[in-house]
């Protein structure tokens, strides 16, 4: 996760509004438009303003040592910089590349929206991070976040039991592959003219310059 590189694709100018070029990096595959729309959907609630100029797209596992990092240190600069002052939006895709306990984390989260504490609880799972494929994702773990950001307890139980959102997360996860997403984390950060690829959790200098640059 430490090789960097950054992939800028130039958009189709002139073609449909906001539409982006197909981002197949490492791969050859038949050209496909993706629009901001399409590349947040079914993500996680946006962080920000939603009609901030620039979006960063990050795909992440809860169990991963270098999304624990990004979020423990990058993202707090970015969010008090970028995100509350309307100029950047964060939306967050699962990539569960360690397994069920992952795959388990990121359910979890999603029965959290259902109560409108994504990312309450979201924030919460990397706050308590344990380490990759350690077991600290259990369900005794999980409902204590779970009560320590105030959800119903219940409901929230409900939800996890019911593998309510199982399939939406192997979907992302399906969703990603598709993209070429092969390591956590991995981010998209766009505007309406391109976007850049940027692959493992790089200094904040590497961020500050992409949107910079965008």
């Amino acid at each position: 996760m430490t090789r960097v590189y950054l992939l800028v694709i130039p958009i189709i100018i002139g073609v449909i509004s906001g539409a982006f070029l197909a981002f197949y990096p490492e791969q050859e595959q038949n050209e496909e438009s993706l629009t901001k729309s399409k590349l947040i959907t079914n993500g996680s609630p946006v962080l920000g303003n939603p009609s901030a100029p620039i979006t960063i797209l990050e795909w992440g596992d809860y169990q991963c040592t270098f999304c624990y990092r990004f979020h423990d240190t990058t993202l707090n600069t970015l969010k008090e910089d970028y995100i509350k002052k309307g100029k950047v939006s964060l939306v967050f895709k699962d990539f569960p590349l360690n397994g069920p306990d992952s795959v388990l984390a990121a359910e979890a989260s999603y029965c959290a929206h259902d109560q409108g504490m994504y990312w309450q609880y979201h924030d919460e799972l990397y706050k308590n991070w344990g380490g990759e494929r350690t077991g600290w994702i259990t369900d005794w773990s999980l409902n204590a976040f779970a009560s320590t950001v105030g959800l119903d307890l219940d409901a929230f139980n409900q939800c996890l039991d019911e593998d309510k959102y199982q399939d939406k997360v192997n979907a992302l996860y399906q969703e990603g592959k598709d993209l070429g997403i092969d390591a956590t984390p991995s981010f998209l950060v766009f505007n309406d003219e391109k976007i850049i690829k940027i692959r493992g959790n790089q200094p904040l200098e590497t961020f500050l310059r992409t949107i910079d640059g965008l």
